[in-house]
């Protein structure tokens, strides 16, 4: 089945000279996987000893409360699109600095870290770490990245991502040895090592020795000239960074640093990944992980991803699967020999709806611009009713606020705005000058249209559509109507950003449990992904050339303190700009939020071992099933 792929794998590992590794003290003896043992009988992989670094990540599963496992086996999960087999990477979830169990940064793919006042990062890689093709990864991946690939205008026309830049200052980049890359600047970064365990990471380092065939200044000039002849691109640059990758991970050639590396070319219905020989985890037995030798991936139908599970035609998953779908995942569990788990959720709300303040029609702009029409709006959502509703009563209604977990969990945050108060908000409403009426008890805008509220949704999930019925009864009792419209998901981010979407209803923040090392940018106007300034957020990522520059006064002030958290010294100054930040939001009610913690189902399968019953569900921080390490999951027999 992996033929041609671990032909390519074993020329690859005869091409790269294996040096001796200098071992840690202290690591168990290693154990030879069954997977790769007919290459490396043949001598076209070597041995484990020589394929993992000198001081791997070393794994202690009974202290975690897990166990040990055996290799072997195939692992199958759905996607909804081609393009999510990116997932893979998502759930993999090597980064150079990743989250733990307990939400805490730790160092993976590198041996550590040093950071002298967020402003000079010191990296240390693991000595005789290699890509998955057996070729060293080293300080010169980095460089290769930041040199010839950050700083160059072709591939990079905006220069090096906005994470590494601080008041528009780029950091000195050195790499002293092959094994320390150093990141300085004037100013502090605060936000430098936790944008390195995102769920989407930034990606500082290339494998050099792959891309350089494809680059004008390393290439052979005639050789890169047939290769873009050959992938019927325009230019060198445009092949380069169709072949360069590492998040959409759809280049089965392209070496990478995960756990399982892609085995499939081209657009198929399923998508196959083996385990990495040169992964750089073990268990404390010195078992190589993954555990798991294949995960094969298949692409289906949105509707068909409950009626799938059903019938036990998944190992894992929570894709694709929403509350609605407990009762039919549950009655199938004995015969498709799986169990449903109820993980939390950690956006910080279900369901928001954003007004847009950035609207293109002037009279709805300075509408929804008014907070009391927003405080009104919120007001009238009896989320009660839409938690018994969707979810019986197992979610926690209240406004968009940050969740208990988090150290900046304020109860007032969350009640703010979020009673059900048909008396107050239509007090609110007539004191916004909507006090005119039409014979169907609409209120009427002060140029004598009626209040039709057009709600725009992804049309993605069947809970936001029941619950904007709810929601349309209640709008009704205050003279608001509201007009619901499912439209694709691409369509409809591209009509908020273009201001052309009155309202939306999307998730909370993806991050509803900060720590005071999560940067707050998210709730500042820095983006236009925040549904509810687009244009705002259009201005800051572009330095101006696109969008409008933030005119209210609360919005200003946030913009002030994310910056304060980016130049604060302490954390007791960054946790300070955090809490102001977020009472700004209660306060100001920028997304109306419905309710927070929905029980996400995760159907497993009884053979599936060192999945955890009770998790969080979380795009960042977590990666989804990432940060409990699919690594480490096993079969029983």
């Amino acid at each position: 089945m992996f033929e041609r792929f671990r032909r390519s794998l074993s020329l690859a590992s005869a091409l790269v000279m294996t040096a001796p590794i200098a071992w840690a003290k202290d690591l168990p003896a290693l154990q030879e996987g069954s997977f790769w043992k007919t290459e490396v009988e043949a001598g076209d992989l070597p041995p484990i000893a020589e394929r993992i670094p000198s001081d791997p990540v070393v794994v202690d599963l009974e202290a975690k409360g897990r166990e040990f496992g055996r290799e072997g086996g195939t692992l199958r999960t759905m996607v909804t699109r081609s393009k999510d087999i990116r997932q893979m990477v998502v759930y993999g979830y090597a980064r150079l600095v990743g989250y733990d169990q307990d939400y805490n940064l730790v160092p993976d793919l590198l041996a550590d870290f040093e950071n002298e006042a967020n402003r000079k990062f010191t990296l240390r890689l693991r000595e005789g770490h290699k890509w998955s093709d057996g070729a060293p990864f080293t300080s010169a991946d980095f460089a290769y990245w930041w040199n010839d690939v950050a700083n160059n205008e072709l591939l990079s026309p905006a220069g090096p991502p906005d994470f590494l830049l601080v008041d528009g200052e780029a950091p000195q980049v050195s790499f002293p040895d092959e094994t320390t890359v150093i990141f300085e600047w004037s100013k502090p970064n605060a936000n430098f090592v936790q944008t390195l365990a995102q769920a989407r990471p930034p990606f500082i380092y290339r494998p050099a020795h792959f891309l350089k065939q494809f680059h004008v200044a390393f290439a052979d000039e005639p050789a890169l000239k047939a290769a873009v002849d050959d992938a019927r691109v325009k230019s060198w640059a445009a092949l380069h960074n169709k072949l360069d990758n590492m998040y959409k991970f759809d280049n089965p050639d392209l070496p990478t640093l995960q756990p399982w590396m892609n085995a499939t070319a081209g657009k198929k219905i399923r998508h196959d990944f083996v385990r990495n020989p040169y992964f750089h985890r073990i268990d404390a037995r010195g078992v190589q992980l993954p555990y798991i030798d294949t995960i094969e991936m298949e692409i289906v139908a949105p509707g068909l991803v409950a009626a799938k599970a059903n019938a036990g035609e998944t190992d894992l998953q929570g894709r694709g699967l929403d509350f609605r779908d407990v009762s039919i995942l549950k009655k199938g569990e004995a015969a498709g020999n799986y169990k449903t788990y109820l993980w939390e959720t950690g956006v910080a709300s279900q369901i928001a709806i954003y007004p847009n303040l950035n609207y293109e029609d002037d009279a709805w702009r300075e509408l929804l611009r008014d907070v009391r029409v927003r405080r009104a709006l919120s007001l009238a959502v009896d989320r009660n009713t839409i938690n018994q509703a969707l979810y019986f009563k197992l979610a926690k209604p209240g406004s968009m606020a940050v969740l208990p977990a988090s150290e900046f969990y304020n109860e007032e945050n969350t009640a703010a705005w979020a009673d059900y108060d048909i008396e107050q908000a239509n007090a609110l409403l007539d004191a916004a000058g909507l006090d005119q009426r039409d014979k169907n008890g609409i209120r009427l805008l002060p140029d004598g249209r009626p209040m039709e509220l057009i709600v725009e949704t992804a049309g993605e999930r069947q809970e936001v559509e029941n619950a904007l019925q709810i929601v349309t009864d209640n709008w009704r009792d205050v003279g608001v109507k509201l007009v619901m419209r499912p439209l694709d998901r691409d369509i409809l981010r591209n009509r908020v950003f273009a201001g052309t979407t009155m309202a939306a209803v999307w998730f909370g923040w993806d991050n509803g449990i900060p720590q005071v090392y999560t940067s707050p940018a998210y709730l500042a106007p820095t983006d236009q992904v925040f549904f509810a300034w687009p244009k705002w957020g259009q201005f800051h990522q572009t330095a101006g050339d696109a969008g409008e520059a933030p005119d209210l006064p609360a919005a200003q002030r946030l913009m002030t303190l994310a910056h304060d958290w980016e130049i604060a010294e302490t954390d007791e100054a960054r946790a300070a700009a955090w809490r102001e930040m977020l009472a700004i939001h209660a306060d100001q009610v920028y997304g109306i939020g419905i309710l927070s913690g929905a029980p996400q189902p995760i159907v497993v399968s009884n053979r599936l071992r060192n999945v955890p019953e009770k998790g969080l569900w979380a795009w960042d921080p977590g990666a989804h099933f990432g940060v409990h390490r699919m690594d480490e999951f096993f079969f029983a027999e």
